[in-house]
């Protein structure tokens, strides 16, 4: 830059500065001049020698609006987007929800921010992220999940220092109702179990398939890629804790066996190691067509996981045990979906039912 064009892009506290001297003791921005920035009088020491490490300075401020702080390189949406996918994956989070962040935010986010004209994170506000939301047509429950992956984004921006504010947490999430938790019941794992002996494919495969995720309480996605080395005599391993230690839930001798049959001598039983988002759209159909075969209503693989996770609980198993074994970061999520079948729980409100009869002078009918 000419040293004109370089004085006229400074603010008035530098454009009347000298060129440094090298003869000339330590040159000090009071000592020199004084100016304004951002409608601010200034009137600072830089304690610099060189002009140009001066100028560079103030150029800095300008840039941030406030004096004393330089603005970090700032990524553009989607160099920002691609950072913060790269942070779960280091952190070995689950695949589906990397896949899911994926989705939302390089498919659907970067592409109508750059459809609108919006180049910089710092041009993404409420009123801009209220116009996006507008272009959903998802359910209310998947708003909600798409707003949470918004501020989860903009959180790490923050931590990042790239923005000073998360405009997402202006947005507010559509009313929705729960769903209560559906386990199987005895008789429609009957009808499942059944179906996978009719099944047109692998059969020993199917049906390994459908014990392993009714025993161990996997999602879907990881027991497509369950190893075969995780199985260690009746033992599985579900994941490893952030301490380093592995988390293993023992399998009936039955479900062991299934597994045992499995053919193939790759490093997985249900997934060929190359194309893993392949492997769960086609296991997902297979499932499918498995369940229409058992004639079993509202089916999805989660529900082996429920029944997994419902069956340990009103086992008396404490639901601490039990949000380990299904990988949760707390306690509270656990509770969130499963708090009703917690055997503790039930008896406790059994027991406060009878003390109310025994207070108003009732008791049961077949007591009487």
């Amino acid at each position: 830059m000419l040293e004109g064009e370089r004085a006229a892009s400074l603010p008035s506290a530098l454009r009347a500065l000298p060129p440094h001297v090298p003869s000339l003791p330590p040159l000090r921005l009071s000592d020199l001049g004084q100016g304004s920035l951002g409608g601010e009088w200034i009137k600072k020491s830089l304690n610099l020698t060189s002009w140009e490490a001066a100028s560079d300075l103030v150029v800095a401020w300008t840039a941030s609006g406030q004096i004393g702080v330089v603005k970090p390189e700032i990524p553009l949406p989607k160099e920002a987007i691609d950072k913060f996918i790269a942070d779960p994956k280091a952190q070995h989070l689950n695949w589906e929800t990397v896949r899911k962040y994926e989705t939302f935010l390089e498919r659907r986010f970067l592409v109508w921010c750059q459809s609108k004209g919006y180049r910089l994170l710092k041009q993404i506000t409420p009123s801009v992220l209220a116009d996006f939301r507008r272009t959903w047509d998802d359910s209310a429950l998947y708003a909600v999940k798409n707003i949470e992956r918004l501020r989860s984004f903009f959180r790490f921006c923050q931590r990042m220092k790239w923005v000073s504010e998360n405009p997402a947490l202006a947005l507010k999430g559509p009313r929705t109702t729960a769903k209560p938790t559906l386990p199987f019941t005895t008789a429609e794992m009957g009808k499942i179990l059944a179906a996978c002996d009719t099944y047109r494919g692998d059969k020993a495969r199917m049906r390994a398939f459908v014990l392993l995720m009714r025993y161990s309480g996997l999602r879907r996605g990881d027991a497509i890629a369950l190893r075969r080395d995780a199985l260690v005599g009746q033992n599985v391993q579900l994941y490893t804790q952030k301490t380093g230690q592995p988390v293993h839930v023992p399998l009936p001798d039955f479900v062991v066996e299934a597994l045992q049959q499995v053919e193939g001598d790759g490093e997985y039983f249900f997934w060929t190691g190359k194309n893993l988002r392949s492997a769960t759209a086609n296991w997902s159909r297979y499932l499918a067509n498995v369940f229409a075969a058992a004639k079993v209503k509202n089916t999805h693989s989660h529900r082996f996981r429920d029944t997994f996770a419902t069956g340990l609980l009103l086992a008396g198993v404490p639901i601490e045990d039990v949000s380990v074994l299904l990988g949760h970061s707390n306690t509270r999520i656990t509770a969130k979906h499963y708090s009703p079948w917690v055997k503790e729980r039930q008896e406790k409100l059994e027991d406060r039912v009878r003390q109310a009869w025994t207070l108003i002078g009732e008791a049961p009918a077949a007591n009487r």
